[in-house]
């Protein structure tokens, strides 16, 4: 169905102003330690990788093409997806029912959620995971409200999209499979259409279980082991708590909880209980699964365009106070809008100099972009080191680094100071192997001295990591040594396959 072109204006004009402010935004400070690793596989294209599944690198792969190796560039398919979502958000309103400046509302808060803000920022898988479950809830409503079952079609299209993308996709679609049982879409599961939609996400993501089956499913090693590092030290332990406030944020909470509340116990808002099921489900399972908080981030757009129409509807009921009611809640709005953009922006938008006040505010929400500090000079401290070796042991010395954003911050900036590809054992980089030659001198970065000590080789100090700004970060404050190991006493064939790890 086409849609009315005044449905989408003012929605996208919200997400067209987001994605030039993110634009300019997205230029300061560097690489995040996460997006360093993407351009690495960006380059190198598979239809797998141990720490993701294919679509982002390959969506890296495209930026890389388009602008090079520019910070805001490299950025702009994570900024249009949050943009994208704003949009959507104002259809699922609308297709509950919203009037235009309901779905206009729902846009704004779903664009200003913090969650969004800052994925927006980061070339990262989240950023498009976050996209296909506000998609997902956009064509089941769609699929509820026309009846027409070939919306499974696109359904099963961006489900396939969504494993491509991220593997948690797959309790996004345990909340479609139970809502669809739970409703009267379960009269489709007769339906060859929802069928052919099963076997058409099975048929997009078949190229990564391919790879996975021929990698010895690899990745599962790496979600376990990041799973119980993750409980290990706590990462899980708040994940209820931080609903309240971290994906949708504390300024919304109000609006998104009486979008549940209308969708579970209201008459008009039970006819898309679909969408409480697609919340519900996920939420108890990630409970279960000890899932990190911004997991279910890509569940509040369609909660918070539910709440905005519960509300408009409890305003038109009220009969004569409406008027007043407008009038006052215009006003309520317009304040609350703007406390939640200064908010969201101040936490999730790179504006601030760094160590400035606003600095400091984002900082106590997340450390996304104290890890984008300090990788030029990182790379400019291990060239030194690397140049200050005769030239003979030169040829034969590589740059072995303990995690991935070291690795991606040497291939990026190294080949201009004459620095070696780095090897490393983590995730896909332990595929690429140690070189044709066996290195017999290795500078080791993200080694502390307790455990260089156990390394089978004579290693010592060489250098001390630092960045200009004193910020601190991993790099800086957990791992700042660097080291020369030299006489390795087990040969590289041997220790090469024992030294696999993931991070």
């Amino acid at each position: 169905m086409r849609l009315p072109r005044s449905h989408v204006v003012w929605p996208a004009v919200i997400a067209i102003a987001l994605f030039v402010l993110r634009l300019f935004s997205n230029q300061h400070y560097g690489f995040h330690r996460d997006e360093l690793a993407l351009l690495d596989d960006a380059r190198s294209l598979a239809w797998g990788y141990v720490a993701y599944p294919p679509l982002t690198p390959a969506l890296a792969r495209t930026s890389l093409e388009l602008f090079g190796d520019s910070l805001s560039g490299f950025r702009v398919f994570a900024a249009l997806a949050q943009s994208i979502a704003a949009v959507l958000a104002g259809l699922i309103a609308r297709e509950m029912g919203g009037t235009r400046a309901t779905q206009i509302v729902a846009a704004l808060f779903t664009a200003l959620a913090p969650f969004s803000m800052v994925s927006g920022g980061l070339m990262q898988y989240v950023s498009f995971d976050y996209l296909w479950w506000v998609l997902l809830a956009w064509l089941m409503l769609r699929l509820v409200n026309s009846g027409d079952a070939r919306w499974w079609l696109a359904i099963g299209a961006v489900i396939g999209v969504g494993m491509l993308t991220k593997y948690t996709i797959v309790f996004c679609v345990a909340g479609i499979v139970i809502a669809t049982v739970a409703t009267p879409l379960r009269a489709h599961l007769r339906s060859r259409w929802l069928w052919l939609g099963v076997a058409l996400s099975l048929l997009l993501f078949l190229p990564n279980a391919l790879w996975q089956w021929r990698h010895d499913f690899i990745s599962l090693d790496f979600l376990q082991f990041i799973h119980a590092r993750d409980v290990r030290i706590g990462r899980t332990r708040d994940f209820l708590v931080e609903q309240l406030y971290g994906n949708a944020g504390l300024m919304a909470l109000p609006v998104w909880f009486a979008g549940l509340v209308w969708l579970t116990l209201s008459k008009a808002g039970r006819r898309y209980a679909v969408v409480a099921w697609m919340y519900l489900i996920p939420l108890l399972l990630f409970v279960i699964a000890q899932g990190r908080s911004y997991y279910l981030a890509g569940a509040y757009p369609m909660l918070l365009a539910a709440g905005c129409v519960a509300i408009e509807q409890f305003l038109h009921r009220q009969g004569p106070l409406r008027a007043g009611y407008a009038l006052t809640g215009t006003g309520l709005l317009t304040v609350w809008v703007t406390v939640m953009a200064i908010g969201s922006g101040l936490i999730g938008l790179q504006f601030a100099e760094v160590n400035s006040t606003g600095w400091r505010i984002s900082r106590a929400a997340h450390d996304n972009f104290a890890e984008q500090i300090g990788w030029p000079e990182l790379v400019e401290e291990v060239a030194r080191i690397y140049h200050a070796l005769p030239p003979a042991e030169r040829e034969h010395t590589a740059v072995f680094t303990n995690n991935y954003g070291e690795a991606g911050a040497i291939n990026l900036y190294g080949p201009k100071l004459g620095l070696p590809t780095a090897i490393s054992p983590v995730n896909s980089y332990w595929y690429k192997g140690y070189g044709a030659t066996p290195p017999k001198t290795v500078i080791v970065l993200g080694d502390s001295p307790e455990d260089i000590a156990d390394a089978p080789a004579h290693c010592e100090f060489a250098g001390r990591i630092r960045n200009r700004y004193n910020v601190p970060n991993e790099e800086s404050e957990d791992h700042p040594d660097i080291f020369i190991c030299r006489d390795l006493r087990i040969p590289w064939p041997q220790a090469w396959p024992k030294m696999q790890k993931f991070g």
